[in-house]
Formats: C-alpha cells, structure tokens, sequence
C-alpha cells in the first residue's frame, strides 16, 4: 500500500460514514420517485418487490462498491487501478473507475438545476403566492418558472456553489459536517411531516396506498421499474459510496454500516410517502403526477391548509437537503481525483469541477426554455443526459463493480476486507454479488434499451 494511501483522509467514526453515505443516498428520488412510482404499480405490491430488491441487488452491491473504496483509498479512477494491479487483473478496469466519476458529474450537472427549484419553492410558498390556489394556476406558475431561463440560471447557480462551498472544507470539516447536521435535521422535518399527514384526514387512506398489495396492479413493467428503483436510490455505479468507502476506517464492518445505510434510504422513502400522499388524499388531489407531485400537486394542498405556507417550506427545506447531500456526494469523486492527479489543493480543485458542472448544468436549465427545441435523438438535452446516466451508465458501472469484486478479486483479499467471520454471511453475499445482482442489473439495463 503506497503512502499516499495509508494518508488518505477518513470519516472520525462508524457513525459520520453512515451519516455521509445515507446522504448520498437520500435525495429527490426518494422524496418524489418513489412514492410516485409506487402509486402506479400497485403500492404495497410494489413496496415489496421494491424491498426483495434492495436486499438481493441493492445491498450487495453497495457493500461491494465500499469495499473497492476501503480496498484502494484512492478515487475511483485510481482505485479501480490499484487494485487491477493488485489482483493481476487488465488495468482497462480503471475505465468502471472513470465511468462511476463522469456518470455522477453529468447527474449533478442537471441534479442541481431541479435542485435549485425547491430552493426557490422554500420562499413562494412562505409567501402569499399559494394561499387557496387552484391547479390550473399551480400549474401555470411552475410552467412560468420553468421557462424563464433568468430563474434557472440564478438558483442553478445558487445551489452549485452551496455544494461546492461544503465539498471544498474537506473530508472532516466539510462532508462530515454538513452530514452530521443537515441527516437529522432530514429525519426531523420527515418526522414533523409524518404527524402532520396523521392530522391531514387522508392518512388512513394515504397509509394503505401505500402497504396494501395490489397486485392485479403489478406488471412485469412494475418489477422492472421496482428493480431499477432500488439500484438507483441508494446511489450505485456513480463513484460515490466507492470515494466514501476510500474515507472509511479499518476497523469499521463495511456489511453492517451498509445494510444500516441502505435501511435508512428506504426508510426515508416510506416516510416520504406517508408524508405525502395522506396530504394529496385528503385534498382529492391526484398521487401519480411523477416530479409535478411536488411542484404542482403539493403546493395546491399546502395552500388549503392552515399554517400550510409553514409546512410547505418546512418541506421543500427538507427536499433541499435531501438534495445538497447527494449533490456533495456526487462531485467528490471527481474532486478527489483532480486533487491527486494533478496535485491541486483541494479548494482549486473544487473550483475547477465545480465551474464545468456548472457551465455543463446550462444546457439543462435552457432545455425547459431558449433551448427547449433543441433536440438530439428526439431528446431535450436534460431529458438524454437524464437518460444516459441513469439509464446506461449507472446500470453498467454496477455491474462491472459487482463483476470486479466477486470475479476479479482474490477471494481472501475480499474475505479480509469484509471481515464477516465464520457463518454463512460471506457465502450469501458472495452468491448474491456474484449471480444475482448482475443478472438483475442486465435485466434493467436491457429494459432501458428497450430489449425486454
């Protein structure tokens, strides 16, 4: 192990890297995709094919991306190369490295735009602008935010550079502390949310939306859409539980900090729904409106409420949050890979990615507006770089994770690295990293390309 290595920054406990890979995890997906999905195929039966899958795909997947970034305590570029020499493997591996490190640059590039509208949603439903507004209207101010290219360029901005500020302070005082604040403050405001739902009137019937299986509802399209859910929400294939694995300590049981993280992603996915959709029935409002759920639907609810401007803020603070924590997560492995290839202070280099995502982030925020005819295989450029990234590069960047370190990897190195102990645990994993997992993952990434 080189010493640059044995150097390598780390999380000051168990507790930060949990906090800091729940983070990255957690973002709008959760807050919106998920409920909304969930609405459409069927919800409860889609909650659990969703739940089979984070625990066969999901899980054995993120722990082992964390064990590649414990492993090599490099970026993913580098990583993926330091262990291709290690295991006398093809040092072409380092590619997975750089696809992980350019799949989440080109999501923070669009990421930050819809990020930037639920900091402009914190301050217009604080104002009078949704009190007892009708649908028509809610609609009309989204399409008229949306299409002023001023607005988009502002908080596009705004939120890139919140983002970049705290990815620049470091591992200990930047991640960790915007982690260690910003998660429980997530977890408060989702609590604060779920007792209002409770007094909503709706929650009865928002509550069993969401757990009661409807099967008839359930298509092959439903376990597909279940499937690529759970890979997604926890983050997979973008680099960032790999460089957040690179800061994690020795001593510390990758399995079982993994297993705790992607708990708490899909906690917070139910939460979310328990928060939302009691509001949207009890207001006769329509659940399966996809990313307008928050900026059209809700807005609606929220201003038929009493002190509903407090809870729509408290909400949006919360879908801002939820948003910085995945966006630092999603620039960090590009910024570690720019500070220790071209031996920049890790400020400069913050500066320099930051500025190309944000420069890259234009096209999406001309896409909704001056740009909004420009179109490359019948795509606005948000809509094919969305596509791209989350539906190829990611599916392929795990698999090549899954494939590297259940196929390429000395299986004691691995079995050192993970440290289960006797029992059946390493098997299990083995087994579900090794067939499983990748066959789920070919299925999703043949579905996207519109094969099955």
């Amino acid at each position: 192990m080189t010493e640059q290595r044995l150097l390598h920054a780390q999380w000051s406990s168990r507790m930060a890297f949990i906090l800091a890979a729940s983070g990255s995890a957690i973002g709008l997906g959760n807050i919106w995709k998920f409920p909304y999905l969930a609405g459409q195929y069927g919800g409860g039966a889609f909650v659990l094919v969703y739940l089979l899958c984070v625990v066969a795909i999901g899980l054995p997947i993120m722990i082992a991306e964390t064990l590649l970034g414990r492993r090599g305590r490099q970026s993913p570029i580098n990583t993926m190369l330091t262990l291709a020499e290690e295991a006398k493997a093809s040092p072409n591996w380092h590619y997975a490295g750089w696809l992980g490190v350019t799949a989440g640059f080109l999501i923070l590039s669009y990421y930050s735009v819809i990020a930037g509208w639920s900091m402009a949603y914190i301050f217009k439903v604080n104002s009078a602008l949704f009190e007892h507004i009708h649908a028509a209207a809610a609609t009309r101010f989204f399409d008229e935010f949306k299409s002023s290219w001023e607005f988009q360029l502002i908080w596009h901005t705004v939120f890139m550079v919140a983002t970049m500020v705290i990815v620049s302070r470091g591992v200990s005082g930047g991640l960790e502390r915007a982690t260690r604040y910003m998660m429980p403050a997530l977890l408060a405001m989702l609590v604060l949310l779920d007792f209002y739902g409770m007094s909503s009137g709706g929650f009865g019937q928002g509550f069993a939306f969401l757990f009661n299986p409807d099967f008839s509802k359930l298509t092959g399209e439903g376990v597909l859409a279940a499937m690529g859910q759970a890979f997604f929400s926890l983050g997979l294939g973008m680099g960032s539980i790999m460089v957040y694995g690179s800061y994690l300590p020795a001593h510390v049981s990758i399995a079982r900090s993994s297993a705790f993280v992607a708990s708490a992603d899909t906690a917070v996915a139910l939460m979310a729904g328990l928060a939302i959709f009691p509001i949207v029935f009890a207001n006769g409002l329509e659940p399966t409106m996809g990313p307008g759920l928050i900026f059209q639907t809700l807005p609606i609810a929220f201003g038929q409420m009493p002190a509903g401007w407090l809870f729509g803020m408290v909400f949006f603070v919360l879908v801002f949050f939820a948003a910085v924590t995945s966006a630092i997560a999603l620039i960090e492995p590009a910024v570690a890979f720019l500070a220790e290839n071209l031996a920049l202070h890790r400020k400069t280099a913050c500066l320099y990615a930051g500025l190309a995502c944000w420069a890259l982030g234009l096209a999406t925020a001309f896409s909704f507006n001056i740009w909004s005819e420009v179109k490359l295989f019948d795509k606005t450029l948000f809509e094919l770089v969305d596509f791209v990234t989350a539906n190829l590069m990611l599916p392929l960047g795990g698999l090549l994770v899954a494939v590297f370190a259940a196929w390429v990897m000395p299986r004691a190195t691995v079995e050192s690295e993970l440290e289960m102990g006797p029992g059946p645990a390493f098997g299990l994993w083995h087994a579900l990293t090794r067939y499983v997992a990748p066959a789920g993952i070919v299925i999703i990434f043949l579905d996207a390309l519109g094969v099955l």
